[in-house]
């Protein structure tokens, strides 16, 4: 009986996490190719103007509103903001795919800090799988080649500081609901892209560039980004409390897969084959991270 409810338990899980990397992976690629138009300050504001009062309904009939830590939570609201600025800020330097593959570092930034937290040293397997990410990003983004750009480190800034919000989700926000974390990370975007905008300028930017006008077609597209934001962080809070933590980040790596899709599908971008090389280790090394030695030495 245990292992058939297990088995049904993971199974949704399972489902959960790829749909949410589905709908996450899809919302970036709008946010690429919306950028052309609509500044990211607004596309924030927007966005999150959504997603909220869906939110606050959620959270209401669960009956979590309470804040337990506010101000680590007002914290890891401002690593993740300024983490998708970076990452959003790189998507116009580089593919969809190797920015993604790229910010997929963060399970190698998580198991450093981690270590650095509890003082100790990581296993050979996590210390390989660090090595190994590090290659996948130096063969992504060519450092040593004259098309290189110091904007293409932003997904991996992005990664750190995605680690830093997680490892401080897991040591000082435990006891908080997703939901009421998800409500507070959106009025954060909110905040955030009121506080961008009074930076913005007349000239077209993808971050600061000009309000736009409203108009149904700008409000279908961020009625959408706000649904697949919804969608992505409902269903990995579900996947992760209900399946098995090691399997359900296999399938988080699904959407490296969907990102090449979006990719080739909105932009016409197809990754060289040293690009492929370099996502293929980071995905290797993401799997290092996940096995019982690695997650011993933390």
């Amino acid at each position: 009986m245990s292992s058939h409810t297990q088995k049904l338990r993971t199974g949704p899980a399972i489902f959960a996490i790829v749909a949410a990397v589905l709908a996450l992976s899809l919302g970036d690629a709008l946010v690429k190719w919306t950028g052309t138009t609509v500044p990211l300050w607004q596309m924030y504001i927007m966005r999150s103007a959504f997603a909220l009062p869906v939110l606050f309904v959620l959270a209401r009939r669960e009956g979590v509103i309470r804040l337990h830590a506010p101000g680590w939570v007002v914290l890891r609201s401002a690593l993740l903001v300024v983490m998708w600025v970076c990452y959003y800020l790189s998507l116009p330097l580089m593919p969809l795919s190797l920015a993604a593959a790229a910010f997929y570092t963060s399970p190698l930034f998580i198991l450093a800090l981690s270590a650095v937290a509890t003082r100790r040293w990581p296993a050979p397997v996590a210390q390989l799988a660090i090595v190994t990410g590090f290659l996948g990003v130096v063969l992504i983004i060519r450092p040593d080649t004259s098309g290189f750009q110091l904007g293409t480190v932003l997904p991996v800034l992005a990664a750190c500081l995605y680690a830093c919000a997680m490892v401080l989700t897991a040591s000082k926000c435990r006891d908080d609901s997703p939901l009421v974390l998800a409500f507070a990370l959106n009025v954060a975007f909110i905040l955030g892209g009121a506080g961008l905008g009074l930076l913005s300028s007349p000239e077209p930017s993808f971050a600061l560039g000009p309000w736009q006008p409203i108009n149904a077609q700008l409000l279908m597209t961020m009625a959408a980004l706000g649904a697949l934001i919804l969608i992505g962080s409902v269903g990995a809070a579900f996947a992760y409390q209900n399946g098995p933590p090691a399997t359900i980040a296999v399938f988080d790596y699904s959407y490296l897969i969907f990102s090449l899709l979006w990719g080739s599908l909105f932009f016409s971008e197809a990754p060289d084959i040293i690009a492929l090389i370099g996502i293929a280790a980071i995905i290797g090394s993401g799997v290092l991270t996940l096995s019982p030695r690695a997650r011993a030495a933390v």
